[in-house]
Formats: structure tokens, C-alpha cells, sequence
């Protein structure tokens, strides 16, 4: 059903908006503590009114939110975070901290007013956040999701000992090839036994026998 808010509610929208909610979430939780009211054409025409009247002040927080906006055209924000297994983060990464890296990029924007796929990010990764900063100034912002220094640095050392341990076992292969060669003595009495036996075999296959001559 639609509904027309009061004041700001997070996750939902701004003071003034008209948004479609569940029934149950609007007669049960923003009806009954005054924070929204249901979108009656009589109650419509109402908020025109006050639309109207504020006309002018609606137009201040309009060019001030748009140039708000503007900060983010370029900005490159990247979120650290401790990762885990492949690029499975430690925890997660919500609008919070979004928002904080937003303000210190010096851009004004409260974390009611993010959202970002999900709710939260679990994984390293590029996403596009719905940054609002009015009812009518909505931006798609893109950001990234970055392992930290020390996830870095664990990294490369996991990538450092793979390599050696593969280095080591290449080593005990050739070892272990070159025990097997020298092993392999080809003047040892079994193996001296072994040739005596095939010089017979083939002297014996190579025996003639003479022919009888025939009496005329």
C-alpha cells in the first residue's frame, strides 16, 4: 500500500515521500507511531498544499542536495576490509561504512540515506550504491571493496610459503630420482647373472647343426 511520511524513516525514504509498503508494516509500525499516514487522494492533496508552501524551501533543498551530489561525479572510494578465505571478507561491510568513508572524502551523507546491495557485502568485490541526498536527487554511486594492508601482507606471505615448500618438494623429487639411478648398478653380480644368462640363451639359440653327409 502507499504511504505518505511524516519524517524521515531509515531505509525507506524522506519526510514528505510517498512510498509503497507492505500493509502490515504500515498499519502496524508506521501508521501507529506517527511516521506515516496512508496515501488517501484527500490526504494527497493535502501534501500538495504543503508541497506548494514550501515550494521555495523545497527548491533550497534541492539545489543543496544536487550539489552535494555533484562531489560524487569522479570520486573513487575505495572500502578496506580484513579478508578471509579467497575473497570472503572478515564480517562485512555495510552503508556505516560507506557513509564514513563518504564524509571524509568530503561528501555530507548519513548512512539512513545508503543503500547497498543486500543490506551488507560479504565478499572483495566492485558494487553501486543508492546514495540519496533529497526525495528527488538520487545517485547511483560505484565503489570497491578492497582487502586491507594486513590481509595483503598475509597474502603474499601464504603466495611466499607455497612457493617454497613447491620449490623444496622439486628438490626431494630430484634427489630421489638421482638415489634411484645410483641404486640401479648395472655391474652387480644379480644383475652380472642376469646378462651370463641371456649370452647362453642367445648362444643357444644360435647353435648350427651340422648335416650328415648323404652317402652316394
Amino acid at each position: 500500500m502507499n504511504v505518505i511520511l511524516k519524517q524521515d524513516v531509515d531505509g525507506l525514504g524522506f519526510e514528505y515521500e510517498i512510498v509503497s509498503v507492505k500493509p502490515g508494516y504500515a498499519r502496524n509500525f508506521l501508521i501507529p507511531r506517527g511516521l506515516a499516514l496512508v496515501a488517501t487522494p484527500k490526504n494527497i492533496t493535502e501534501l500538495n498544499v504543503v508541497l506548494e508552501a514550501r515550494k521555495a524551501e523545497e527548491a533550497a533543498l534541492i539545489a543543496e542536495a544536487t550539489t552535494k551530489s555533484a562531489k560524487l561525479e569522479g570520486l573513487v572510494i575505495k572500502l578496506q576490509a580484513k579478508v578471509g578465505s579467497g575473497d570472503k571478507l572478515f564480517g562485512s561491510v555495510n552503508n556505516a561504512n560507506l557513509a564514513e568513508e563518504l564524509v571524509k572524502a568530503g561528501v555530507e551523507i548519513e548512512k539512513k540515506n545508503i543503500k547497498i546491495p543486500g543490506n551488507t557485502i560479504k565478499r572483495l568485490g566492485k558494487y553501486t550504491a543508492k546514495v540519496r541526498f533529497h526525495r528527488e536527487v538520487e545517485i547511483d554511486f560505484d565503489f570497491e571493496v578492497t582487502p586491507d594492508a594486513a590481509s595483503i601482507k598475509a597474502a603474499e606471505d601464504a603466495a611466499k610459503t607455497r612457493a617454497e615448500l613447491a620449490k623444496l618438494d622439486a628438490q626431494k623429487a630430484v634427489r630421489a630420482q638421482e638415489s634411484n639411478d645410483v641404486g640401479f648398478n648395472y655391474d652387480n653380480p644379480i644383475y652380472a647373472n642376469q646378462k651370463k644368462e641371456v649370452k647362453v640363451e642367445e648362444v643357444e639359440e644360435t647353435e648350427v647343426v651340422e648335416e650328415t653327409p648323404s652317402e652316394d
